[in-house]
């Protein structure tokens, strides 16, 4: 079934390459931000004195 805009015309289905670059680019700044959200953690464990 196609997706219907309010004018009753069915709109034409996205290019999926389009849909998979905004899920790779989601993915990688999901990645991103668990990254600096680890790194902020692990620098204030360095400011508490725990170092490994």
């Amino acid at each position: 079934m196609a997706a219907t805009n309010h004018g009753g015309r069915a709109q034409p289905p996205k290019p999926w390459l389009k849909r998979v670059g905004w899920l790779a680019l989601i993915w990688v700044a999901s990645v991103a931000a668990l990254g600096v959200a680890a790194l902020l953690l692990r620098l204030l464990m360095g400011l508490a004195g725990m170092h490994s």
